[in-house]
């Protein structure tokens, strides 16, 4: 590896264990995807001797034996250790190498969701038991993992007396927690660390507040730190939400616009995006005001995100390793798209010699709010 840059690859069924000298010898090219909307996604690739007894082990782990092979992957950069992924091989490719002698094996995984959502439980009770203790008591079945439940209240939880219904699952409990996070407008995602082997599962609102990570340097001589980077304003995409609120006494809808702008969804820049058209937030007739808004906002935030950036950085340069679903700041692009931004995705490629990230940045206004972004 890189000077400084140090990779760790921990392979177990439940329990990990550090891999042998030789087959980090034999890991030529690591991929690694988080993103704020899907699960994270890891690539290994393998260059192994035909006669390589690697190749029989990895053969019975995608056959079912053991059931689940876990693995992790730490990286150490200028000794602060950092887990990429914590998560399960779904997948193995056996392809031909440059020579006779040689195949490349490709090893494919997902995070540890992929544990949740082997079995389906569908029927089973919650009796009065709220949509936060439900979640909770789902997670906790995989502390195994070392999975540890981060859940944020929501104020449109409601309480089903068991006299009059029994909330039942329905699906995978993956699918089921999938399913209560969008009843709310929340999500859930398993984020690794922050040691290897420890995990926090989150179900709550998308929060795009926070302290930002060290900025993104465009065309600043030796404190240029991104290979690339291009934006884009996109102001087709941006909606008006509406939510329908219901008259108790003439039981007649009420239209009622619905900002997007939330104390965990502030504006980022000064310029909003107009509008091109209206989107009607269902579900929301039979809901108080307050629960009817805070739906609405949370469906609404996506629409807002006018302003895209891509790029790559050189890890080794940045000195750190970019985060997905925080905050970043940006400099020397322009007044228009300087200021912070929400890491959406980020890619870790890694090669002998060579740790790359590419990312994706997004933003619901232009011109910075901010004079300045922590260096």
């Amino acid at each position: 590896m890189l000077k400084g840059i140090h990779l760790t690859l921990l392979v177990g069924p439940i329990v990990v264990v550090p891999v042998p000298q030789i087959v980090l010898d034999a890991l030529t090219d690591v991929t690694v995807t988080t993103t704020s909307e899907r699960a994270s996604v890891f690539e290994l690739k393998f260059t192994l001797s035909n006669k390589s007894p690697l190749q029989t082990i990895f053969l019975l782990a995608g056959g079912g034996a053991p059931p689940l092979l876990r693995v992790i992957l730490v990286v150490t950069i200028n000794g602060t250790p950092d887990v990429l992924i914590d998560g399960v091989m779904t997948d193995h490719q056996i392809a031909p190498g440059q020579d006779t002698g040689h195949s490349t094996l490709t090893v494919t995984g997902t995070d540890l969701t992929e544990v949740m959502n082997h079995q389906d439980f569908s029927g089973f009770p919650f009796p009065a038991m709220p949509v936060e203790a439900r979640v909770a008591l789902l997670i906790l079945k995989y502390a195994v993992f070392g999975i540890i439940p981060l859940i944020v209240p929501s104020a449109l939880v409601d309480v089903v007396i068991p006299t009059d219904r029994i909330p039942r699952q329905q699906g995978t409990d993956l699918q089921y927690i999938n399913q209560l996070a969008s009843d709310v407008g929340y999500v859930f995602y398993i984020s690794p660390g922050p040691v290897p082997g420890a995990n926090i599962a989150y179900w709550g609102p998308q929060i795009k507040v926070g302290v930002p990570q060290p900025a993104l340097n465009v065309d600043m001589d030796a404190h240029t730190n991104v290979e690339g980077i291009n934006f884009r304003f996109n102001n087709t995409r941006k909606e008006l939400p509406v939510m329908f609120i219901q008259n108790q006494l003439t039981k007649i809808p009420l239209p009622v616009p619905v900002l997007d702008i939330s104390l965990l969804n502030p504006p980022l820049g000064l310029i909003p995006p107009i509008p091109t058209g209206i989107r009607p937030i269902e579900g929301t007739a039979k809901l108080s005001f307050a629960q009817a808004a805070l739906l609405g906002m949370a469906r609404s935030s996506d629409s807002s995100d006018a302003v895209t950036g891509n790029g790559t950085l050189d890890v080794l340069r940045y000195g750190r390793v970019l985060k997905a679903r925080q905050l970043v700041g940006v400099r020397g692009v322009g007044m228009a798209f300087d200021g912070l931004y929400y890491v959406k995705s980020v890619t870790h490629s890694i090669k002998r010699g060579e740790y790359k990230q590419s990312f994706e940045l997004t933003r619901n206004g232009l011109v910075s709010i901010t004079p300045r972004v922590p260096a």
